[in-house]
């Protein structure tokens, strides 16, 4: 049987394995695993949305809203963006997907940077895109300018701020210098999927959405709930741009793409700010025993502004360390597929944290 060519040579992407996966195959109880490899809120949502879910669960034999007019009423209001300049996606990524079918042909050139969130290659490749790529594994936006420069008919740029899986973000003004200098004809997709992270440690790196759409009409922001907003099981994400942009990609999107349930916890989470703002200022407090960690045997880190900390082991194999942590009940999500010596950490709790040091101890030794 054939396949569509353009799916030869894609690789599939690498989720972080699941607690049920180290329960089946090292016999550890459930209750024993720590989970840090998929950057989920450790403090699971917030009351308010679990209480909310319960009162419309006898409701999931019904569609959804398909206009999602609740949900972007709040976003629209939360961002100081009209309604119609949302889409909504089941994650962050599906809008990925979106930008990139509607924008790229095949031949066209996407640009990111040399390690970056895996899906935006594995989409541009479905349609047979040109994938370019900084030298630079972070990014570095000297070498954006010199690639765009001789490519200035890219379709779209990407750019994850802050980056995925390496953890670093660069400054507000940084990007807007680079964006001024990019054709009307590109799009320029700005993840910000770690944003809420990024704004509490510093300002500086905090992206407005309606500011950059005000100013670049080119660009999309992408928002999403799996993150800070604890709702990774959810699946509701969004893009923010003004009307041209967002169109387009509304002749892509599904018929109800976001589960009745998944809408009401958004709606109900996006209020729920306290819940947000603990969450991050727990995350950077616990960030730091990482960080030392790391120096007390000589390894690096990547400055981090989302919740995980990639951490560049040396003189030991990061997928070695991996697998005995996951044999010992903690998951971590080893980078050698990524070209990395690295393990990247999802902040946990501080008993998951006090876990993961007690384990990770016993192995460097």
């Amino acid at each position: 049987m054939k396949f569509n060519p353009l799916l030869e040579g894609i690789t599939i992407y690498e989720a972080g394995k699941p607690i049920e996966l180290v329960v089946r195959e090292y016999g550890i109880a459930a209750n024993d695993v720590v989970k840090l490899a998929s950057n989920e809120n450790p403090f699971g949502t917030s009351q308010a949305v679990v209480d909310a879910i319960k009162d419309v669960a006898h409701l999931m034999y019904r569609y959804p809203d398909d206009s999602s007019y609740e949900l972007k009423e709040k976003l629209a209001h939360h961002y100081g963006v009209e309604s119609r300049n949302i889409i909504i996606g089941s994650g962050s990524d599906q809008v990925i997907e979106f930008c990139v079918r509607a924008k790229v042909s095949k031949g066209d050139k996407v640009l990111m940077a040399g390690t970056t969130f895996a899906m935006y290659e594995i989409y541009s490749h479905h349609v047979g895109a040109t994938v370019l790529r900084t030298t630079s594994r972070e990014h570095n936006l000297d070498e954006f300018r010199a690639i765009y420069q001789e490519n200035p008919d890219i379709a779209i740029i990407f750019l994850c701020l802050p980056n995925n899986p390496l953890g670093e973000c660069l400054g507000r003004d940084k990007v807007y210098n680079f964006l001024a200098e990019i054709s009307p004809e590109t799009l320029v997709v700005v993840d910000g999927a770690y944003q809420e992270y990024a704004a509490y440690k510093d300002p500086s790196k905090k992206i407005e959405p309606a500011d950059l759409i005000a100013r670049f009409p080119n660009a999309i922001y992408l928002g999403t709930f799996s993150k800070a907003y604890g709702l990774g099981g959810m699946r509701v994400g969004y893009g923010i741009a003004t009307r041209e942009v967002i169109e387009p990609l509304y002749k892509l999107r599904p018929p109800f793409n976001i589960t009745t349930l998944s809408l009401r916890a958004a709606i109900v989470a996006l209020d729920d700010q306290e819940f947000v703002a603990m969450s991050v200022a727990h995350n950077f407090r616990e960030m730091s025993r990482y960080e030392a960690f790391a120096h007390a045997h000589g390894w690096r880190t990547i400055e981090s502004y989302t919740n995980f900390i990639t951490m560049l082991i040396d003189g030991r194999s990061s997928k070695k360390l991996a697998e005995a942590l996951m044999k010992r009940g903690v998951i971590v999500r080893d980078l050698t597929s990524y070209g990395l010596n690295a393990l990247r950490i999802t902040i946990g709790t501080s008993e998951q944290n006090d876990r993961f040091f007690e384990v990770m101890n016993e192995l460097v030794k």
